[in-house]
């Protein structure tokens, strides 16, 4: 379930919302870090959160955008890598839309965490709250639907989401509130988000 076989293009035609997240991820690093244009260097600053701008200037779009937006090329391959490797499965038994509202959603609540428990000096940006969301669900799907999951993959999903949890405490210059109000919001809109999923083993 979390390795891929799939050829390049079976990928991007199986999975083709994981594709594009991806693809605007290490696009928007390319544009807006390593690429020296003033005009992306505007685009960047309106699009990582930032929560003065957010509570002072009612800039919320920043609560989303802020979900594309890394700080270095190893954020953007990293948050990219996690979702290559977590998110075809949910987006085949979710469909296109429900997966696009579980990775916008858990983000959003991520970051709204973010604003409401962080500083108003604190800038922040990258795709892990939203990450956190599919880990969440995983977590509602092995507690109230294990006919979803296989035992194995039950077994890696479960020591991943432990390893990720435990490595949010210990490592520095990580955004907290993004991993664990994102993970909350995404085991709970999971309830919604899997009602008439079934299991197919073509996915599996």
């Amino acid at each position: 379930m979390f390795i891929r076989t799939e050829s390049f293009q079976e990928f991007l035609r199986f999975y083709p919302v994981v594709s594009v997240i991806v693809a605007i991820n290490l696009g928007l690093w390319l544009l807006t870090e390593f690429l020296p244009i003033p005009f992306f260097d505007s685009i960047r600053f309106l699009g990582l959160g930032q929560n003065g701008l957010i509570s002072n200037y009612n800039e919320y779009w920043r609560l989303f955008t802020a979900i594309f937006f890394h700080f270095g090329l190893m954020h953007a391959i990293f948050n990219s890598f996690s979702l290559v490797l977590f998110g075809p499965a949910l987006e085949s038994m979710l469909g296109k839309v429900r997966f696009i509202l579980l990775y916008a959603l858990s983000g959003v609540i991520g970051n709204l965490a973010t604003l409401w428990l962080g500083s108003m000096e604190l800038t922040h940006a990258g795709a892990s709250g939203a990450i956190f969301g599919l880990f969440g669900t995983y977590l509602f799907i092995i507690l109230f639907r294990k006919e979803l999951l296989d035992y194995q993959s039950t077994q890696i999903i479960t020591a991943i989401m432990i390893i990720a949890l435990i490595m949010t405490f210990l490592r520095t210059n990580i955004n907290i509130y993004a991993h664990i109000f994102g993970f909350i919001g995404g085991f709970a809109l999971a309830n919604i988000l899997l009602s008439g999923v079934r299991k197919h083993s073509n996915w599996l």
